[in-house]
């Protein structure tokens, strides 16, 4: 179980980091001056987050792919006894969910780093220091705090519950790899453009956190503020939305045998 555990752990790292390196770095190419998808719109931006989930979930299949605290918190309200494909299959424990969660933040801090590198002369000439935050994480259009929540929350809870609905609670392995690649990849797509406009849908605390404290801590030229009067909104909502939508499961969908 232990050495299980490791490969979950890494599995968790990778797919994170490359869940991050493609979805934050569809944003740089967008709203970064002078790149070649520079104003590529939102629509874009879409579409490559659910190309990005897509390449996330293919290379972290072993762990079962959550690459999201809230997928994780979410399978453990819903009751789910192991984490992990039936090849490294781990017991639900406070010591695999906080493996799963560390290493899930871990893997966003290292994908936000790697889309830096990747866009440094970019990030140089970039005069908007709210476009270089924009690239690691997510603010709202309009800004209520409460109403923000209310969007993430809601969000989240459409991820996790499809995510059970298709097989990945209780009845199933776990995790984002439950749907399968494609279908979790439309699914990101369609949360996007149905529920992203509010607050750009973070629905997932790694995937803020992490590159948010990237921002803070990496020498960006004229990078400003890193918003942290609102780093909680994208924190807080997604694990209630996930969470709620982990205890809503269990008398609304059946349980498969």
């Amino acid at each position: 179980m232990v050495d299980n555990l490791g490969i979950d752990f890494l599995s968790e790292l990778v797919g994170t980091a490359m869940l991050v390196l493609l979805g934050c770095g569809v944003v740089a190419n967008v709203a970064l001056i002078r790149t070649k998808g520079f104003n590529g719109g939102f629509l874009m931006v879409n579409v490559a987050w659910g190309l990005a989930v897509f390449a996330g979930v293919i290379v972290s299949y072993a762990s079962g792919a959550h690459l999201n605290p809230a997928v994780t918190l979410g399978l453990v309200a819903n009751g789910a006894k192991t984490f992990g494909s039936a090849a490294t299959q781990v017991d639900v424990t406070f010591l695999s969910v906080i493996a799963y969660i560390g290493a899930q933040m871990i893997g966003a801090i290292i994908g936000a780093v790697l889309v830096w590198l990747a866009y440094k002369q970019h990030f140089d000439e970039e005069p908007e220091p709210a476009n270089k935050l924009g690239v690691f994480s997510t603010g709202p259009a309009i800004r209520s705090y409460g109403w923000n929540l209310v969007t993430e929350i809601i969000g989240t809870f459409v991820l996790v519950f499809v995510v059970i609905g298709f097989g990945g609670g209780r009845q199933g392995d776990g995790g984002l790899a439950a749907l399968g690649a494609l279908p979790v990849r439309l699914l990101v797509i369609g949360i996007g453009a149905s529920l992203g406009g509010p607050t750009g849908y973070a629905i997932n605390p790694a995937r803020d956190l992490g590159p948010r404290i990237v921002h803070a801590i990496l020498p960006i030229k004229g990078k400003g503020s890193s918003d942290w009067s609102y780093s909680w909104v994208p924190v807080v909502g997604p694990i209630i939305g996930g969470v709620l939508a982990g205890f809503a499961a269990i008398p609304l969908l059946p349980i498969l045998t």
